[in-house]
């Protein structure tokens, strides 16, 4: 033991430096948490994170990882539901960086989604998936069903569902998905180049979010698995209130992509067209009807009223406000 302890002494100053950092990170993570939340996470994330924190360390090799679950919980599990990709320590072992950066770095190997194994078999290489640091993404970059081979931003999954839990799950990876910058303070890590051009859907979901359309923005963050990620650009009918959160999984998938369409209308477009006219959704096969007053040059969707055009709008997307969730309206062709 004497020995091998001495063979790693090159590893103690790594280690008190790394020490020091993580408790950077740990204790403004925590800060930011208490004064936006002051009551909650705590106990309800303990046992989950615990319990992930020790299949690390049962594991080995991902001490780093198994520390943070253990001391900052928060910074993984904001979200309802997360997807950690833990990094060994052997690829810590190589990188100096201060504090904020290597909590940028962690928020990138953070998914904002359940997302075992098997979920990942059901999408194809070149598919982008959101992560905890703002608008960034990492990208499915290898798919092998048959051998189990699994890569995101060429990095392999070495130790797929290393923990399953109601809210987390944690996969081990090969290294970071990303380089880091330091010359770029507000920019320090990178999308893959496909997914830069993308939607960037996070996004779209917190200005939803903070213009008051809450429920819709949480449905719709519920369902962007299942939404094309090359998409040019959406059209987006927000309801006041959506009123299906509880519902399963198809009906709520159903009724948030009847709100979606598949290219930006402006208001005035949308008045332009004649009356009766049909519009595709991002739901197949469902369609929405539109009825436009002349007099009043009032558009109507499916007979909800649009009440407030163009109230978000930006290069891919633009958002109308309706006076509540739609309904259905099928057109065979």
């Amino acid at each position: 033991m004497a020995a091998d302890s001495c063979s790693h002494w090159w590893h103690a100053p790594f280690y008190v430096s790394l020490s020091i950092a993580l408790a950077f990170v740990a204790i403004s993570t925590t800060i930011h948490h208490s004064s936006h939340n002051p009551q909650s996470a705590p106990l309800l994330h303990h046992s989950l994170s615990i319990n992930a924190s020790l299949a690390l360390r049962h594991r080995g090799g991902f001490t780093v990882f198994a520390a943070l679950l253990q001391i900052s919980p928060d910074l993984f599990l904001s979200p309802p539901e997360s997807t950690v990709f833990a990094v060994p320590d052997s690829a810590f072992s190589n990188i100096s960086l201060p504090s904020w950066a290597i909590k940028h770095l962690l928020l990138y190997h953070t998914s904002p989604s359940s997302l075992p194994f098997r979920s990942f078999l059901k999408n194809s290489p070149g598919t982008c998936l959101t992560t905890l640091l703002h608008d960034r993404t990492v990208q499915i970059s290898k798919i092998d069903q048959e051998n189990g081979h699994f890569e995101i931003n060429n990095v392999s999954i070495t130790y797929p569902d290393l923990f399953l839990g109601n809210r987390l799950v944690v996969h081990g990876v090969a290294g970071f998905f990303s380089p880091v910058n330091l010359n770029r303070r507000d920019d320090i890590i990178q999308s893959p180049p496909a997914c830069e051009s993308e939607f960037q859907w996070s996004r779209i979901v917190r200005s939803l979010s903070s213009n008051g359309f809450v429920s819709f923005a949480i449905g719709l963050h519920s369902v962007l698995d299942t939404i094309a990620v090359n998409m040019g650009s959406v059209t987006i009918l927000a309801p006041p209130s959506l009123g299906f959160l509880d519902s399963p999984s198809p009906l709520l998938d159903k009724v948030v992509k009847l709100h979606l369409l598949p290219r930006m209308y402006r208001f005035d477009e949308l008045a332009s067209l004649p009356n009766g006219s049909l519009l595709k959704t991002l739901f197949p096969g469902a369609e929405l009807m539109i009825s436009v007053d002349n007099m009043t040059r009032s558009v109507a969707v499916n007979g909800v009223e649009i009440t407030a055009p163009d109230v978000l709008r930006s290069e891919h997307f633009i958002v109308h406000a309706i006076s509540r969730a739609l309904g259905v309206y099928s057109h065979e062709s």
